[in-house]
């Protein structure tokens, strides 16, 4: 099944669905690439879903986004059973350079879970609440504005070319 929507800001579909399907006993995966794509693979500036996606924000089984919820997760903020993030990774193994929560959780400045690995490690008060507030908030910087710029043209470009190969095949 595929269906790809009418309407194509830069030369991207808006909304692209692929699934695979299996012809002569071989299977055949469905890539999807648009600002939005849901598909065996997903690679979508805004949302991706599939199960490996990658885009602005993820859902999948294996994902790499800013926002990323997978299995397998990576991103910027990252949420799954193994996360990796550079802001917050929260997941069974968390891995963040910044906050990282979770059963197994390693980060560079703050961490919290059953094994925790940080500069600071944050434990529960008295009543059992976690202390979120103790986590100071990152200054967003202009070069976080430059960094997330440089990953949406990046995303736009990888699903560019993989719609131009596609149109050549």
């Amino acid at each position: 099944m595929e269906y790809r929507s009418r309407l194509r800001p830069l030369g991207l579909p808006l909304v692209h669905v692929a699934i695979g399907s299996g012809r002569d006993g071989v299977y055949r995966r469905g890539v999807a690439t648009g600002w939005i794509a849901i598909g065996d693979v997903a690679i979508g500036v805004l949302f991706a879903c599939g199960g490996l996606a990658v885009g602005g924000v993820t859902l999948a089984g294996l994902g790499l986004g800013g926002l990323s919820i997978a299995g397998c997760s990576f991103g910027l903020f990252a949420h799954g059973g193994l996360a990796v993030a550079v802001v917050l990774a929260i997941g069974g193994a968390a891995f963040a350079w910044y906050t990282a929560i979770g059963g197994l959780a390693v980060a560079h400045e703050y961490a919290m879970g059953g094994l925790a690995s940080a500069r600071t490690i944050l434990a529960p008060d008295r009543s059992g609440r976690p202390p979120f507030s103790a986590i100071p908030h990152p200054a967003f910087h202009a070069s976080d504005a430059l960094l997330l710029a440089v990953f949406v043209v990046l995303l736009v470009s990888v699903a560019r070319s993989i719609e131009e190969r596609r149109r050549a095949s």
